[in-house]
This record gives C-alpha cells, sequence and structure tokens, in this order.
C-alpha cells in the first residue's frame, strides 16, 4: 500500500543527505575532491534554495554552503545514516 503514496520534492526547508551512490557516478564528482567529508552522507542539510535542478545545502557546521543536484540528494531520515 505505500508504494502507492508519491515521494514529496525537495524544497526549501528539506532536511537532506547526499545519495553516496548516485553522487559517484556523476559527472559532478569527477570535477570535485574525491574524498568528501562523512557529514554530507550522514546529514541532515538544509536546503536554503532550490534553481532549476540543484539545491543549496546548508549543514549543521562551520562550513560553507554547497550546491549538489536534486537527484543526487534524498530526504534524510534517522534510519539513513
Amino acid at each position: 500500500m505505500t508504494d502507492s503514496i508519491p515521494k514529496k520534492p525537495l524544497k526549501k526547508g528539506s532536511l537532506v543527505v547526499l545519495d553516496k551512490e548516485k553522487y559517484i557516478k556523476s559527472l559532478e564528482s569527477l570535477a570535485s575532491d574525491t574524498d568528501l567529508p562523512n557529514y554530507v552522507f550522514e546529514g541532515p542539510g538544509e536546503i536554503l534554495a532550490v534553481k532549476e535542478d540543484y539545491a543549496q545545502v546548508r549543514w549543521r557546521r562551520p562550513v560553507p554552503d554547497v550546491w549538489f543536484k536534486l537527484e543526487q540528494l534524498k530526504e534524510y531520515s534517522e534510519n539513513s545514516i
């Protein structure tokens, strides 16, 4: 029954983590540092803005905000750690 519930789109204020598998296979990963910090995969990060296919994410650490493709992000849950 839960398969029929549509997935909520990510939007401003959503808590997210970076999907490691999708990121590693992306073109963006080739242009970036190969050793990303664990907190981007553990989260949560908060989406500050969405522009076309990209989201600006702020992590709960003293680091700069980062833009990721929306398809590389997934909704944060306690189980996603």
